[in-house]
């Protein structure tokens, strides 16, 4: 297939896409199998800290229970909790002797519950508030003051409300948030306090920006801790059970956790995944190795394949694309190419180089005979006019009528030199026409007052080449079927020239005033058939058709049809520049 654009069948297209399909497919797979690892690591991490969190909170809700059960039991079974439920005005030493036992039995048990910062007993009954810290608890009086408002504040807003059987949570004004514990026993209060964020301390995640981090959220998944990294790198905390979701900017935090049976929290952890592909490094920079190979792959080896295989088989194809164009002195250079290609180079030379020696004897052949075919077509005489015209120059000799024996002599010599002088194919159209003028002069006086003629031509068109005898011809043609000794025919002869350049063109018009073209032979005529009558083929049309066909190879037109006003009309529309040059025209003296 031929064309300025880029065939889909072709080689390089063909060669082209193998190559990206593979590099296509080997990145695909490298960033499948890298895929794969990532989805793998996340789970074994995310299933690795979900145990740690479970073992956790198992921990952590096992030592609120712990305690749970110390502050039911303390309000159940202890005498001094239940001194202080009655009004200490009524016997205030033994109310301050019960504070004081209370006091030192919170201060020994406190130190057996490692999560709890606090131990508080409240009295409704007296509004007195009994708090014991453990011995690392409030390192300055400052921050003591300051837990004892907190837990004053509470008891105040929070024992308006039912006292819930589970661990509560507490948000400051300073929006530091804690854990406590309320058991009431007839107006007396006890209860545990604990900071949050000491809850999740134990866990090897706190405070590791760079592994991730542990945190306490509410029942509303509202962070306790690490609420600006949260809030910065846009984390939502809502987890699904058991398993992990992606969350954060671009989905680059793991995201897992757990709900406390004991209190009403979430123990959330929030792993970056670039901790978690840290031990992936190596395989995700392969990967990228693997990627831009993949892009440089195929120009390198795209460039390879041109070389070596690609430029040599564009050679051939180019050098067969000008042998189809025509040109036979086209060769393959013998370079530095692979020994396949140059047997294959050799090989086309030799080829193209006895094909163009058999072209050329087939041509010259060609052109030999169309030379004595051309001749043959010039040289063919109406032996009925030669005939009739030697038996005219009889007759007058006869009457013995002398001027018109010696115009008629005069006009038969000319017309036999005309068609015997010119060995050419191609005659300038002043001589066509003079020889035309003598033909119909020949025939004026061999039928008087019978035939009259015109002919009419473009100065410019004067010197224009045009093939001997094709306007005698149809001129003879139309003497020889529209002629009658009733009526006088008139033949018409129009030249002229048109357009520019390799454009320019001869128009022909003969046209006479005889019945015209029967309907059946000019059927014939159009569909370029042969016209054969009883006697024979009629040769002038064929003649004159085969003539123009050998002599204008590159197209050319004639018509017959029959005029508005009655009679024949022959149209004829020839290139000026024909195509042998101005050698194969010959220059006839008048």
């Amino acid at each position: 297939m031929r064309g300025s654009g880029m065939s889909f069948n072709s080689l390089r297209v063909k060669l082209t896409a193998a190559i990206l399909v593979f590099s296509v497919l080997l990145v695909s797979l490298q960033w499948v199998l890298h895929l794969s690892a990532v989805k793998v690591v996340r789970e074994q991490v995310a299933k690795s800290n979900q145990k740690l969190l479970s073992l956790h909170m198992r921990g952590l809700d096992a030592d609120l229970e712990e305690l749970d059960r110390y502050l039911y039991d303390l309000s159940v079974s202890n005498v001094d909790v239940q001194r202080l439920d009655r009004m200490r005005a009524a016997n205030e030493l033994e109310y301050d002797m019960a504070r004081l036992r209370l006091f030192n039995t919170l201060k020994h048990s406190i130190e057996n519950y490692r999560n709890t910062d606090i131990l508080f007993v409240y009295s409704g009954q007296n509004d007195d508030v009994l708090l014991v810290g453990r011995s690392d608890f409030g390192n300055t009086y400052e921050e003591r003051s300051q837990m004892r408002s907190e837990i004053l504040f509470m008891l105040d807003s929070g024992l308006q409300k039912p006292i819930a059987s589970e661990w509560q949570i507490w948000r400051s004004e300073s929006g530091k948030y804690y854990v406590y514990r309320l058991v009431k026993t007839g107006s007396t209060y006890l209860g545990a306090w604990v900071r949050a964020d000491k809850l999740v301390q134990p866990l090897d995640l706190q405070d590791d920006g760079d592994r991730g981090f542990a945190l306490l959220a509410t029942l509303d998944l509202e962070p306790m801790q690490h609420a600006d990294q949260v809030a910065l790198d846009s984390i939502a905390l809502n987890y699904e059970a058991n398993t992990f979701r992606m969350s954060g900017d671009d989905s680059s935090y793991l995201v897992l956790g757990e709900r406390s049976e004991k209190g009403a929290f979430h123990l959330v952890a929030v792993i970056p995944e670039s901790a978690i592909l840290q031990h992936l490094l190596y395989l995700k920079r392969l990967t990228y190795v693997v990627t831009i190979g993949a892009c440089i792959f195929p120009l390198m080896l795209a460039w390879y394949l041109r070389k070596v295989f690609l430029l040599p088989i564009l050679r051939i194809v180019s050098a067969m694309r000008r042998l189809s164009d025509g040109n036979w002195k086209t060769r393959l250079e013998l370079g530095a190419v692979s020994d396949e290609f140059r047997l294959m180079n050799h090989t086309f030379n030799r080829m193209i180089e006895e094909i163009r020696h058999l072209k050329i004897d087939v041509y010259e052949e060609k052109l030999n005979h169309q030379k004595a075919e051309l001749k043959q077509l010039q040289l063919q005489i109406n032996p009925h006019f030669f005939l009739n015209s030697l038996n005219i120059i009889y007759n007058l000799a006869t009457v013995r009528d002398y001027a018109i024996i010696q115009e008629m002599t005069k006009c038969l010599v000319a017309y036999f030199r005309f068609i015997f002088q010119s060995d050419a194919f191609y005659v300038l159209l002043r001589d066509e026409l003079a020889h035309t003028r003598n033909y119909l002069r020949i025939q004026q006086l061999r039928f008087p007052q019978r035939l009259t003629f015109r002919i009419d031509v473009d100065d410019d068109a004067l010197n224009c080449p045009i093939p001997p005898l094709v306007i005698q011809n149809v001129v003879e043609n139309s003497i020889k079927h529209a002629f009658n000794l009733d009526d006088t025919l008139d033949i018409r002869i129009e030249v002229s020239a048109a357009g520019t350049g390799s454009e320019r063109r001869l128009l022909v018009r003969i046209a006479d005033n005889g019945p015209g073209f029967p309907p059946e032979v000019l059927d014939l005529l159009r569909q370029e058939r042969d016209l054969v009558q009883d006697e024979g083929r009629r040769i002038g049309i064929w003649n004159l058709r085969r003539r123009l066909r050998l002599l204008y190879p590159s197209g050319y037109r004639l018509t017959f049809e029959n005029a508005a006003g009655g009679g024949a009309l022959v149209t004829m529309e020839l290139a000026i520049g024909n195509e042998g040059g101005t050698k194969h025209v010959s220059h006839l003296a008048g």
